[in-house]
């Protein structure tokens, strides 16, 4: 199959034909209809992840078709159009059975802990428990988006900070992430600021429901939620520092190699602050979602503003480390010629 692929951490990316990924007995093969381009996977490619085994094929934003499927697995058959969690759960741990699949002690992630959907074909483990169906209305563009960035923003928001109508939420960070919080939380009837230093990016957020926009955080205050879905110590201590007392700070961003940056914890036992940490979100919570989209109380399809082909992604995979990658919404790789319904 044709991939694309790195052999050392910040080298080059490149098309090349590898083998096939072998079906995992209790998984399936699925051919990549899309693929999300996601700083996540430059993050991976950065070497910020170093359990990365090399080479590597980033991508865990996928969506797609069966086409093989492992002796054990009970429920999916060849043809279905699914998509998946980019955390892939075991199905058997403690955090599983709790119903907490997104934070698996045995998680296996395409594009980290094996080969990913900038390819082909993609092998995705435990597919009883992780694989989630495509409904005909939605295409394949807007499915791949739903496994990683609009997914982690509907848990952030929803599941884990509890916004309600009327709250205050602010968004440190327009890019895919970012701006899937601010449609999410504008839909529940919050207040949304959004906060980023591109122009585009907040004439995007003011767009899908983001009542007012500021370049930087200066003057934002009295806020109930506030999630840092850019990932850096200047936007992290910024989302803390606009909370009122007692408010909740959400840290979706990764951090990269600043993982463990100094936190005013001062402040945060002062005011009584909550930090809370959002991962992903398991398969077994996408219904209410998907029922959101299609009812089109959720719109994720507005936040697709590109699509390119499989030959432009190594280029734009090392490229997003630049200030302007992001701006605007989610660019989608299209792998192979099976979009749509």
């Amino acid at each position: 199959m044709r991939a694309a692929i790195y052999r050392s951490f910040g080298g080059p990316v490149s098309i090349e034909e590898i083998d096939d990924p072998p079906c995992p007995p209790h998984g399936v093969i699925v051919a990549v209809g899309s693929t999300g381009l996601c700083r996540s996977d430059w993050h991976g490619w950065q070497g910020h992840d170093p359990d990365i085994p090399l080479p590597n094929v980033p991508g865990h934003e996928l969506a797609g078709t069966v086409v093989e499927v492992g002796p054990d697995v009970r429920n999916w058959a060849v043809g279905a159009r699914v998509t998946v969690p980019f955390v892939c759960a075991c199905g058997e741990c403690a955090a599983c059975a709790r119903g907490d699949q997104q934070v698996c002690e045995r998680q296996t992630q395409p594009g980290f802990t094996h080969h990913g959907s900038f390819a082909e074909r993609v092998a995705l483990d435990h597919a009883d428990v992780n694989l989630v169906a495509v409904p005909d209305a939605v295409d394949l563009d807007t499915a791949a988006s739903l496994g990683c960035r609009f997914a982690t923003a509907y848990r952030a928001v929803v599941q884990v900070a509890d916004v309600r109508a009327g709250q205050r939420v602010a968004v440190h960070g327009c890019g895919g992430v970012g701006l899937s919080a601010v449609m999410i939380a504008a839909a529940r009837g919050a207040h949304v600021v959004a906060v980023d230093p591109s122009e585009r990016s907040r004439a995007r957020a003011v767009e899908l429901g983001a009542a007012q926009t500021c370049s930087d955080a200066d003057g934002v205050t009295e806020m109930d939620v506030s999630i840092d879905a850019f990932g850096a110590p200047t936007t992290m201590r910024a989302s803390l520092g606009c909370l009122r007392p007692r408010g909740r700070h959400v840290q979706v961003g990764l951090l990269g190699a600043d993982d463990t940056p100094p936190v005013p914890m001062g402040a945060v036992i002062a005011r009584e602050l909550q930090i809370l940490g959002s991962h992903g979100m398991a398969a077994h919570t996408y219904p209410a979602m998907l029922a959101e989209i299609a009812d089109g109380t959720l719109r994720p399809q507005d936040l697709v503003r590109e699509t390119i082909g499989l030959d432009e992604a190594p280029a734009r995979l090392m490229a997003l480390g630049e200030p302007s990658a992001g701006v605007g919404g989610v660019t989608v790789v299209r792998v192979a010629a099976i979009i749509g319904s």
